[in-house]
């Protein structure tokens, strides 16, 4: 499981203005499997994202096709996440580790 946290670099009206591609990228991740769950941080300066994926590497290329990546209105940091304590149903969430 890996978590990818967007910090974004422009003024949130750019943001905004920006949403709809990213949304469709969100979408096309969400269909593929790879996206568990996303969102704004509050304050809103940024976003989270969990990702199933096999690799580090793997992440890299699904965020290299973020609109907000390819426009420069975020930086990405890449959290791999382990779990060493979790609910029954965590593995259903984010497969086998």
């Amino acid at each position: 499981m890996f978590i990818i946290e967007l910090n974004y670099l422009v003024p949130v009206s750019e943001i905004d203005a920006n949403m709809a591609d990213h949304i469709e990228y969100l979408d096309k991740h969400y269909r593929s499997g790879h996206f568990l769950a996303s969102g704004r941080k509050e304050p809103r300066d940024g976003g989270l994202i969990f990702v199933k994926a096999a690799s580090k590497l793997e992440v890299e290329k699904i965020i290299a096709e973020d609109p907000f990546n390819r426009k420069g209105l975020a930086t990405y940091r890449i959290i791999e996440f382990k779990a060493t304590k979790k609910i029954k149903t965590y593995d259903n969430f984010a497969g086998d580790e």
